[in-house]
């Protein structure tokens, strides 16, 4: 069955152009046999058949069979995939940070690839891509017609070649083309700051193998230069996931030692986790030496904080959120995350081909499902001072076709603008913005984010001050008995 690899987790977003997220590495494909239906596979042969006698000209076996295993599993949910030996060799390498392509975050939408967040510092994110642009055309390609994979596929390449993107954009009213550069993209996992004395700014950008560690030598740095911080803003805003034990790492730095930080639940018994703030579960058996957390000061655990999210924040990402929201270690502030809540696990068919299945839900601490739904943040604040712009109609988990749905709660939200007027307007705002450089003097959120920790007002978005009137509307209807007024 080809190298055996360690069960690793792997949690993000979904499929990434160059990048392939939300997975579990496991050594082998063989599990029990489940009974056949003899009847449909006597289907399958027959027009396995047919397409070997009739079709206008001749079609290799192999190619049949990939594509029948490949449509099968991609039938199942948006991150279920087949992997093909080249898939899967980026696979492995995005897991360190590193892969040739784009650097988007992408879904399907009427049939057309949609960017759901370009990678920061990425050609895609260099050449103006936006969250919710629809690829029409790739090169001279329609996109139309394409599955997922293959669009992605079409967009992987080598190193300094280029592509030619047709994009159809809310604001414009003719295509935009865009010619973009496939390079070797290296994410800078984590950043820092210091953004006035006493107050930092730590960002996560992508979870990935050296991402603890990273994270212990930017807040040792951090402590060094201000040994008596009074607030740390974590911002994970457009972080579309990764490897789980990063998340895991991310968390424990801040809570208390041996605590639940997410647990997964599925069929199969070894699905059925609970993942603790503990060494073996944020480190590989391959690591040797101390607990990297262990260097850390011991101020961390106490700091005033802000987390910073946005509806590009995704699985590895909310896991955190969610922790940390559920131990009340931090105010999370910002827009609804992603709501990507399922773990895939990578099975190996061969040596260099895999299936990537979805195997199980995960949960915050306090038992939330986040499938679907997301975190939402205990004060709502939007990106600029005028409003969310078109990041508040960001692609979510629960707007993909075929997502598997949030087992404890049943409702799904829509989200959708109810006037056209205010789409037009925040359209009309978002085509004269300037890309947002977050932890810049013009990060609006970062702002509020200082304010809170300051204990200065926040600026709260326009929905949550909506939200508010109602509960004051419903509240003023009771009477001091506390019955509803008839």
């Amino acid at each position: 069955m080809g190298s055996k690899l360690k069960n690793f987790g792997l949690i993000g977003l979904g499929v990434v152009a160059g990048i392939a997220g939300s997975m579990q590495f496991e050594a082998s494909a063989q599990k029990s046999a489940a009974p056949l239906p003899l009847e449909e596979l006597r289907q399958l042969a027959d027009v396995f058949g047919l397409i070997k006698s009739d079709y206008v000209e001749p079609v290799e076996d192999k190619k049949l069979l990939t594509e029948a295993i490949s449509g099968m599993v991609a039938s199942l949910d948006p991150h279920s995939a087949y992997l093909d030996k080249k898939a899967f060799k980026e696979l492995r390498e995005g897991t360190q940070g590193k892969f040739v392509g784009l650097g988007i975050e992408v879904g399907m939408e009427d049939g057309y690839v949609k960017v759901i967040s370009p990678i920061e510092d990425s050609p895609a994110f260099k050449a103006g891509l936006k969250a919710g642009d629809l690829i029409t055309r790739l090169d001279n390609t329609p996109v139309k017609g394409l599955t997922l994979d293959e669009a992605v596929k079409r967009m992987r390449g080598e190193p300094n070649t280029k592509i030619t993107l047709t994009i159809a954009r809310k604001e414009e009213d003719k295509p935009v083309i865009v010619t973009i550069v496939r390079q070797e993209i290296r994410v800078q996992s984590v950043k820092s700051k210091i953004i006035e004395p006493g107050y930092a700014w730590l960002r996560v950008a992508q979870f990935q193998e050296p991402t603890v560690d990273d994270m212990v030598k930017k807040l040792t740095a951090i402590y060094q230069q201000e040994p008596n911080l009074k607030g740390l803003v974590l911002d994970l805003r457009n972080d579309p996931g990764g490897v789980l034990p990063g998340a895991i790492g991310v968390s424990a730095a801040f809570l208390p030692k041996d605590v639940p930080v997410v647990s997964t639940n599925g069929q199969l018994a070894d699905s059925k986790q609970t993942f603790y703030a503990r060494r073996e579960f944020y480190t590989s058996s391959r690591m040797s030496g101390s607990d990297p957390l262990a260097r850390l000061p011991d101020a961390v655990k106490k700091v005033p904080m802000v987390v910073l999210v946005n509806a590009g924040s995704a699985s590895a990402s909310e896991i955190v959120a969610g922790a940390l929201q559920d131990y009340k270690r931090a105010t999370i502030m910002g827009t609804q995350t992603f709501g990507k809540g399922s773990v895939q696990t990578i099975r190996q068919l061969t040596s260099d081909t895999a299936v990537k299945l979805t195997t199980a839900r995960y949960y915050t601490p306090n038992g939330r499902a986040i499938q679907a739904k997301g975190i939402v943040p205990d004060l709502l604040v939007d990106e600029t001072a005028e409003g969310d712009g078109l990041n508040g109609m960001r692609l979510r988990e629960a707007d993909l076709t075929k997502h598997l749905q949030n087992d404890r709660d049943k409702e799904e939200a829509a989200r959708k603008l109810d006037e056209l007027e205010e789409e037009q307007r925040l359209a009309a705002l978002e085509k004269k913005r300037k890309p947002l450089e977050l932890g810049s003097k013009d990060d609006f959120q970062l702002a509020q984010a200082l304010n809170h920790l300051k204990g200065q007002p926040v600026q709260l978005s326009k929905s949550a001050k909506v939200e508010s009137k109602k509960e004051n509307t419903i509240n003023e209807t009771k009477n001091g008995n506390g019955s509803e007024k008839k």
